[in-house]
């Protein structure tokens, strides 16, 4: 059984399958994963952030990921990505990524699920930083 919070507001991002994301059994690869969850947060960034944040002086870098894998994902499905925050603290913000069948909204068309916790850090520094207040006020806005 996959427990989700009732009352999620999620980013939703497309996916398109690619022919080289599936394996010798016909599925999508596990590793392919990351790269789809990496993709959907690169447009949840946009969508949260917009210009706050300039990536070459400063960021949120991956610390920490794991998938737990329900169903596999076939090259003909149609599949979505939902990205939210689900916490945060002074230097870090964690996050729930859904991999979900596109015009599905039960626990049945849940393909994947990724949490992942991102570390605001300095490029030109090369080191953590607290998060900026102006990104805390837009976390806060988008946490479930």
């Amino acid at each position: 059984m996959i427990k989700m919070p009732e009352q999620v507001t999620m980013h939703v991002t497309p996916i398109q399958i690619r022919f080289n994301d599936i394996d010798i059994i016909g599925h999508v690869n596990n590793a392919v994963y990351q790269n789809y969850f990496d993709l959907a947060k690169t447009h949840f960034f946009d969508y949260v952030f917009g210009n706050a944040i300039d990536w070459k002086i400063s960021g949120l870098i991956l610390a920490h990921i794991d998938i737990d894998f329900f169903q596999p994902v076939f090259l003909n499905d149609q599949i979505i990505i939902e990205t939210t925050f689900t916490k945060y603290g002074q230097k870090s913000v964690k996050m729930t990524q859904i991999v979900r069948e596109k015009n599905s909204t039960s626990e049945q068309g849940i393909k994947a699920v990724g949490h992942s916790v991102m570390v605001a850090f300095d490029f030109l520094e090369n080191q953590s930083i607290d998060l900026p207040n102006e990104w805390i006020l837009a976390i806060k806005e988008h946490l479930i």
